[in-house]
Order: structure tokens, then C-alpha cells, then sequence
């Protein structure tokens, strides 16, 4: 079992920055991908970002995020993060993230690829 935890999340203006953490604990392994995910109300679930630590911290975005959101790790605190800036009201949504065992070279962009989840961290942001 992994466990994952985020935090960080909070009301923003428009222009604005957050970082968002996901500590993880329990079974975690160095096959595992790391991807942070958002639901805004009535829309489905949909990939933001996604680390790799096989793939030597390989990160990918999602368009909207590129240039604007960056994705990192610190092994020692097994923690990633999500640094957001210039925030936008359409980035308003819950934020997860979420791990799974992977051995494939690519990062897994959909929810039903992962097996572990945070209960995810609000972000609301304003205009």
C-alpha cells in the first residue's frame, strides 16, 4: 500500500503562484511515476503533469500547463511538488496526486493507469 498526501492549495488571484506537495509513504519504489491531476466541478478528472524516476526525472506537461507549472521531486522527503505559476480562474479545480508501479518508458496520462491516490488539495483562483 503507498500512501499520498497533498497539501498547498488555497485562493489565489489570477497572476499569482502556489507549490503543491505530495508526500508519499508505505510501499513506494523506484519504478513508480508520479502524476498530478485536477477535477473542476462537473468536468472529468484530467493529467496536469507526470515524473518518471526510471526515466532519470523525465517530467511531461499537459499543454496548458507547460511554461507554467513545473514538477519536481525530493527523494529524501519522498515528496514531489507542483509550483504553479501565473495562475489562471480556469486552473481553479481539485488538485491529486497520484503513483503507480511503471515500466514502460512513457508516462501514463490517464486516471485509470494509476493505482494510488491523495485526497486531493484545492485550488481556487480568482479574477
Amino acid at each position: 500500500q503507498v500512501q499520498l498526501v497533498e497539501s498547498g492549495g488555497g485562493l489565489v488571484q489570477a497572476g499569482g503562484s502556489l507549490r503543491l506537495s505530495c508526500v508519499a509513504s508505505g510501499r513506494t519504489f523506484g519504478n513508480n511515476v508520479m502524476g498530478w491531476f485536477r477535477q473542476a466541478p462537473g468536468k472529468e478528472r484530467e493529467f496536469v503533469a507526470g515524473l518518471s524516476w526510471s526515466a532519470g526525472l523525465s517530467t511531461i506537461y499537459t499543454g496548458s500547463a507547460k511554461g507554467r507549472f513545473t514538477m519536481s521531486s525530493d527523494n529524501a522527503k519522498n515528496t514531489v511538488y507542483l509550483q504553479m505559476n501565473s495562475l489562471k480562474p480556469e486552473d481553479t479545480a481539485g488538485y491529486y496526486c497520484a503513483t503507480v508501479r511503471w515500466f514502460r518508458p512513457n508516462i501514463p496520462r490517464t486516471p485509470g493507469q494509476y493505482e494510488y491516490w491523495g485526497q486531493g488539495t484545492q485550488v481556487t483562483v480568482s479574477s
